[in-house]
């Protein structure tokens, strides 16, 4: 059975991860700027790593590839929710909305550019301010969201 404090995060970051993805859209139609490939060589790195090959031809690669980076992202939001959740449940108490909004944004963003950092996909000391700028804003509407959302759920009778 899972925990029910895990289960209310990780509905928390599933709320999250729509906003962040929302926001990042509007910056794309916005800018007319096109979506970031990072996700997909994230998981064509991590496969390369791991010795681990997908049988096909390049456009059925790429769009493998393409769908299992948005699915890192879609666990990634889910899981830094159920973490947040956990904390919740392991001190017993809820935290101050801007205490869990800065949490949610802090392990949102570590969580989301560690493993690109780490496998040399992107380098964030070589960002610009607007690279800066459009990753932080989505993070900050998946901590907002999310940590509402947690407040919201555990605040239920």
């Amino acid at each position: 059975m899972i925990p029910r404090h895990l289960l209310q995060g990780a509905l928390a970051g599933a709320a999250g991860t729509a906003a962040l993805n929302a926001a990042t859209y509007i910056d794309m139609a916005v800018r007319a700027r096109p979506a970031s490939s990072t996700p997909e060589r994230t998981v064509e790195r991590g496969a390369e790593l791991l010795g681990l090959s997908m049988p096909a031809d390049e456009e059925q690669k790429n769009a493998r590839e393409s769908g299992l980076g948005a699915l890192l992202g879609i666990v990634t939001g889910v899981g830094v929710g159920a973490a947040l959740g956990a904390v919740r449940g392991i001190t017993g108490r809820p935290h101050s909305s801007l205490g869990t909004v800065s949490a949610a944004w802090a392990l949102a963003m570590l969580a989301g550019n560690a493993p690109m950092t780490v496998l040399g996909v992107s380098d964030p000391r070589s960002w610009r301010a607007v690279d800066w700028i459009a990753d932080v804003l989505p993070h900050l509407a998946y901590a907002g969201v999310a940590a509402t959302a947690l407040d919201a759920i555990q605040r239920r009778p």
